[in-house]
């Protein structure tokens, strides 16, 4: 088998050690190796580069482990071409499972190129990563005190959030801290509300009468103070998230996107987060929080992705395919970017609910026949298709319309209305409805 790689290295990692294989192919076809184990410590870290360097090695493999892998890529990131590969396709042979074997079997594969390396984003886009992810953790904690909220006053016989929509909002907030501050006429309570909720007093009246203990105030009183403290962490790392993605003061300002159907921007030349954001905005569905998670998921190179069935695939929402003796065995979809699947469903359920739109048409089309669960995933793979398109060629998105799919097939339509209502009893003549002069001159 031909060596691709003469000098070259294997990284067993684990929370505490590193065990280094580094390789050399002689001139004759032999080959040296040296295994050495390190700590993972910045000192044994920058040891074990030094150790590495020592030999000239160009290339480095390691498995995703957890999060240990982390500190070591950032550290030899720069220095040599590291790979981080899936610990899946790179299986030991049974029988012979040890750190040191395994160490030694990632830098065979490696020499041999036998190896894919994983997408790893550059560094200032693994930093905006880092900080997307955290906020997305925060709203998904704020959901979870907003839960617990509701299990409390549901234990103290207050059924408020029978009546409002979310029991943290503005006419809520204001009667829990009336409440919880000793308030117990609920006329008065009721009064609080703000807006079109001053509807509902009556309905507010009955469902603030319960029986709130001492210690339903205390838990009441500690999730709103959560509540707020959510709520400010979040603002902040909004803020942080939307400066970064401003372009520098040095750079030249962003040229407005071409319009509709020209063509594609030279090779190499890559959107700003600020005009990426400005074109992903446009897809029914995506507001400016999901569009930052997707920039800070993908980037705005697409050149890292094949086609859009690549992207789709490393997002986690391509149909699996498993065949076997001429069946089909599975089609669930394969695990990807949580991150990105959760971000593009959550775009897909705002699409669904848009009126005249190609995104919602699809998805009751698709209900319909496959259930909504699956209606909604193939919407979100439509999606991040759109965002592949959008990225690559610079343009903003296109509606199509939510009556496409009956003007595809506009025939076959109007013949299956007209067979429906003639098995109902009715004798159908249908007429052309007559087209405006402008938009036939047009």
């Amino acid at each position: 088998m031909d060596v691709l790689y003469k000098r070259c290295a294997g990284l067993d990692i684990h929370k505490k050690t590193v065990v280094a294989c580094r390789l050399e192919t002689l001139a004759d076809g032999h080959k040296v190796q040296e295994v050495q184990t390190f700590g993972t410590m910045t000192a044994d870290l920058l040891r074990l580069l030094d150790w590495l360097q020592s030999w000239a090695c160009t290339h480095a493999a390691m498995e995703s482990t957890g999060d240990y892998w982390r500190p070591v890529y950032n550290l030899l990131e720069g220095h040599l071409e590291v790979l981080l590969v899936n610990a899946q396709h790179v299986k030991q042979v049974p029988g012979r499972k040890t750190d040191v074997s395994d160490a030694e079997w990632l830098a065979d594969l490696l020499r041999h190129g036998l190896l894919r390396g994983s997408f790893v984003p550059p560094r200032p886009q693994r930093e905006l990563r880092d900080l997307v992810r955290q906020r997305s953790n925060l709203v998904a904690e704020r959901a979870d005190v907003v839960n617990r909220l509701q299990k409390v006053l549901e234990d103290a016989n207050i059924k408020l959030g029978s009546v409002v929509s979310n029991v943290s909002g503005v006419s809520a907030r204001a009667m829990l801290e009336a409440l919880v501050a000793g308030e117990r006429d609920v006329s008065a309570l009721a009064d609080l509300a703000y807006g079109a909720m001053r509807k509902k007093r009556a309905e507010l009246e009955r469902a603030l009468t319960g029986r709130l203990r001492p210690h339903h105030g205390f838990l009441v009183t500690q999730h709103l103070i959560h509540l707020d403290f959510l709520d400010e962490q979040i603002a902040l790392f909004s803020a942080e998230i939307a400066q970064r993605m401003e372009p520098p003061p040095a750079e030249p300002p962003v040229e407005a996107p071409p319009p509709s159907g020209s063509q594609a921007p030279a090779p190499g030349h890559t959107l700003s987060y600020s005009a990426a954001l400005a074109l992903l905005d446009t897809i029914p569905g995506v507001n400016r929080r999901v569009a930052e998670v997707i920039l800070a998921e993908i980037g705005t190179d697409m050149t890292r992705f094949a086609t859009p069935r690549h992207l789709a695939a490393w997002a986690g929402l391509a149909p699996g395919n498993y065949r076997s003796a001429g069946k089909r065995l599975s089609g669930r979809i394969l695990p990807g970017n949580r991150s990105l699947r959760q971000a593009l469903v959550q775009a897909a359920h705002a699409a669904a609910r848009k009126a005249n739109c190609y995104l919602a048409a699809q998805y009751h089309r698709l209900a319909a026949r496959r259930g909504k669960k699956r209606a909604i995933v193939a919407v979100a793979h439509s999606i991040v298709v759109i965002v592949h398109h959008l990225l690559t060629r610079h343009e903003s998105y296109r509606e199509l319309g939510g009556n496409y799919f009956d003007e595809r097939k506009r025939e076959a339509v109007v013949n299956r209305l007209v067979h429906r209502l003639e098995k109902l009893g009715y004798q159908v003549a249908l007429e052309q409805e007559p087209r405006p002069a402008s938009v036939a001159a047009s």
